[in-house]
């Protein structure tokens, strides 16, 4: 691999330094570096992160590739900046078994631009009935750490006992889906004022916290890890703050469209805001923002759901739930936490990179930008403005709820130990 210079990056957002990659790795950081026939890369005004992980996206491959594969998704991740995905399990044939996961993580091998962890299934079939293999997962070539059924919630108290007693053998973790289903019947959005103006069927907040307020409580019983997907009320906040004063061991994720977006927006009756769990209400988002900026949500993960167009085009109760995010993740929490004055680029690292990392042991992932650490990088234009056209996405899908709205930031380059996926806003 050649040599790269990084001149005048803003690392972590700090004061402006030189950073050089010699093959695999960052060889050094500092002021005034130089190295005859390195390939320059002028980053004046640019953030340099760790490269993003993101611990909750839907790939689809296997089975419904006319939606995203691993292939189109990890080049939308790397395109967002990413260098880490971790797959979700809710595939055609679901990865419950050591051979599916090991074909995804074996398809994100040969698609090169970033790694891939698949999530392995809690139970068979995703059907919360009986526990998956998750020992085999584990011990499969794919290394599984992380356990969800992720688009169901495991409800069983039992079933979710037992998978967070396995998991800690090897130290691995139960991601949650935390909705209790009876309580979501024909649920369409958001339980409040605006669900009723409209009609729609409301899926209220207590069947998230309800299920939260039990899991952290297992946790604690068995002293097991547990995270949280996709936490989304100020409700779910409070509980989740509470079980890390008592010391149990829960970590937990926000999606940049819950801190973003509203169900004012269902008044539209457009199917692009569908997506589960459901827009919630501007308290909701403002208690999600507090509390990613003050750590009792650990990560953002994008829960990146792409769907083929047949399935948004359509009506409301008809549609798909689900949004795409890997490509605009980055930039609505640029817009949200730091240009609100709520998070430093350092805090976008720990929560974006750092954490998802620790969370997902991904070895290499994660790391600090300083010499004999894994090049693993994205460089970031904070001072871009654009409108977001999902026409040049990189992703098969194109359901996005940003179409047209204009957002700060783009990311420029991202490297993957020391080779570049992104060069100048283009996919290599």
């Amino acid at each position: 691999m050649s040599k790269i210079l990084i001149r005048g990056a803003r690392v972590l957002g700090g004061e402006p330094q030189d950073v050089l990659i010699d093959g695999e790795t960052v060889a050094a950081v500092g002021d005034g570096l130089s190295d005859e026939g390195a390939t320059v890369v002028e980053a004046g005004g640019k953030i340099l992160l760790p490269g993003l992980v993101d611990l909750h996206t839907h790939l689809r491959e296997p089975g419904r590739e006319d939606s995203e594969t691993v292939l189109t998704g990890t080049r939308a991740a790397a395109g967002g900046g990413y260098t880490t995905v971790f797959a979700m399990a809710n595939t055609f044939p679901v990865a419950d078994t050591a051979g599916v996961v090991e074909q995804v993580w074996r398809l994100g091998k040969e698609s090169g631009y970033c790694d891939v962890q698949p999530i392995g299934a809690v139970t068979v079939g995703l059907e919360g009935r009986k526990l998956a293999e998750l020992g085999a997962m584990h011990e499969s070539a794919a290394g599984v750490t992380v356990f969800s059924d992720d688009g169901k919630c495991v409800d069983d108290a039992v079933i979710m006992r037992r998978a967070l007693e396995y998991v800690k053998a090897f130290g691995g973790v139960v991601a949650q889906h935390a909705q209790e289903p009876r309580l979501t019947e024909g649920a369409q959005m958001n339980e409040g004022v605006v669900s009723a103006e409209l009609g729609l069927g409301g899926w209220p907040a207590v069947a998230e916290e309800s299920i939260i307020a039990r899991d952290v409580l297992l946790a604690e019983h068995v002293g097991s890890r547990v995270h949280i997907c996709h936490l989304s009320t100020a409700g779910s906040v409070e509980i989740v703050r509470w079980a890390k004063s008592r010391g149990i061991d829960v970590t937990a994720e926000v999606t940049p469209h819950h801190l973003l977006l509203t169900d004012e927006l269902v008044r539209s009756y457009n199917p692009v805001y569908k997506v589960n769990p459901p827009l919630r209400t501007e308290r909701d988002v403002m208690a999600l923002r507090e509390a990613l900026a003050d750590g009792t949500i650990d990560i953002v993960a994008t829960d990146h759901a792409p769907h083929p167009h047949e399935d948004k085009d359509c009506e409301w109760a008809a549609a798909a739930m689900g949004m795409v995010g890997l490509e605009t993740a980055l930039s609505v929490v640029q817009h949200t936490m730091v240009d609100t004055g709520l998070l430093t680029w350092a805090g976008v690292a720990e929560r974006m990179s750092v954490k998802p990392a620790e969370i997902g042991r991904a070895t290499g992932q994660g790391r600090p930008v300083a010499p004999g650490e894994p090049a693993n990088l994205t460089l970031v234009d904070p001072a871009y403005r654009g409108t977001v056209d999902p026409a040049g996405f990189a992703s098969r899908s194109r359901n996005t709820p940003y179409e047209g709205r204009e957002l700060p930031g783009r990311v420029t380059h991202t490297w993957l130990r020391g080779r570049a996926t992104l060069v100048d806003g283009k996919l290599q």
